[in-house]
């Protein structure tokens, strides 16, 4: 090898080994610079959190002042759930019923659109001698068989039994009639596969994206078949129409927390596994795309989003090592909930269970809340 070569080599070579070598080094000591950026923008959106100031809190004195604050409310969140969609004539098919120890379980399709149909599986207790309170029952994200206690091998059902998620039976089996909605986009309703997902059909993604370009929510939506379903309700002779409520828990915890805005026939809500303060839940971790509605925390939280509804009651439901939605917010919101309450003169038509489990129903506190103010 000449002199020529050898100065090329020093030249060129050796300078490109020795950056290599100090790159690989710094790299073992420093993260990725995807990373650091992702550090960043989880900063940010931390601070953005913390430094966000709704711009109608509820701060009433009297009541006066809270129904100035609660129809100005009432109205903004009515306007972010959306538009909803063109109102059809009540039509009900009637698919199959099976009869079961306690109850009759009819499955049901109500017309809540030209193009759609709510799927329905409707429990009526046997031998009503009168007319009967009615809970509209809206499932989570692991879609509507685990609340019906049908189609599961023995884990599912092992999980069904330890997280309550059959309240819809339960509460029938206790002598209430209950409509457990297949929520738009899951199971027989479903489109585009939610990516990742694999344990249930659902399509989250595309309810968020196409109701969002339209102007809609899938929140707004949702709630809208629900209140079809409670159209239907009104027409049954074994239903007290005074008397309908709504039990939800996570994504169905979500829409039971929207509905009474939308629906004034919607008299007593009982939220499970959904109560908290958005920036430290919906904000802060990941939740299915379907939970955040748009704008809402420019100008309330959670707890607003309830009062706004109040003296209707309500029983909040949040297992203690829920890590979805912290508790200690839900706790945070529920005394601020005592006050309103308190102040309309109702306060004992607010409660809480806050009870030691996980993200999960409780019946801990529901029938006993149910017979308090829907009656024995």
């Amino acid at each position: 090898m000449n002199i020529r070569v050898l100065r090329r080599y020093y030249t060129l070579v050796v300078p490109a080994i020795i950056v290599g070598l100090l790159t690989t080094i710094a790299s073992a000591d420093e993260p990725a610079a995807e990373t650091v950026v992702q550090q960043k923008i989880n900063e940010n959106f931390e601070q953005l959190g913390k430094s966000n100031q709704p711009s109608m809190q509820w701060e009433a004195t009297t009541v006066a002042e809270h129904e100035a604050w609660q129809a100005k409310f009432h109205d903004k969140m009515v306007q972010l759930l959306g538009r909803m969609p063109q109102r059809v004539p009540l039509e009900v098919k009637w698919e199959s019923e099976e009869k079961f120890d306690k109850f009759t379980r009819h499955k049901i399709y109500v017309r809540s659109e030209e193009s759609y149909w709510v799927p329905v599986y409707y429990f009526v207790p046997h031998d009503i001698a009168e007319k009967t309170p009615a809970i509209v029952c809206l499932h989570g994200h692991s879609g509507i068989y685990p609340y019906i206690r049908e189609g599961q091998d023995d884990k599912e059902r092992k999980k069904t039994a330890e997280l309550s998620l059959d309240y819809a039976v339960y509460l029938a089996e206790h002598g209430y009639v209950t409509a457990a909605i297949v929520v738009r986009g899951w199971n027989e309703t479903h489109g585009d596969q939610d990516p990742g997902v694999k344990h249930v059909q659902r399509s989250c993604r595309q309810v968020t994206m196409n109701t969002l370009l339209m102007g809609m929510t899938p929140q707004g939506l949702r709630c809208w078949d629900a209140m079809r379903v409670i159209d239907f309700l009104q027409t049954r002779d074994e239903v007290d129409g005074e008397r309908i409520g709504v039990a939800g828990l996570s994504g169905g915890g979500t829409l039971a927390t929207y509905l009474p805005i939308l629906d004034e026939r919607v008299k007593l809500a009982m939220i499970a596994g959904a109560f908290s303060s958005y920036r430290t839940s919906i904000f802060a971790m990941p939740h299915c795309i379907c939970n955040c509605l748009p704008g809402v925390m420019q100008y309330g939280d959670m707890t607003e989003v309830v009062a706004s509804y109040a003296p209707r009651p309500v029983l909040l439901i949040n297992g203690i090592h829920d890590p979805i939605f912290p508790v200690a917010e839900a706790r945070e919101g529920f005394a601020k909930l005592q006050r309103v309450y308190k102040l309309l003169g109702y306060g004992d038509r607010i409660d809480a269970d806050f009870f030691d489990g996980p993200h999960a129903w409780s019946n801990y506190k529901t029938l006993e809340f149910l017979a308090a103010h829907f009656g024995e």
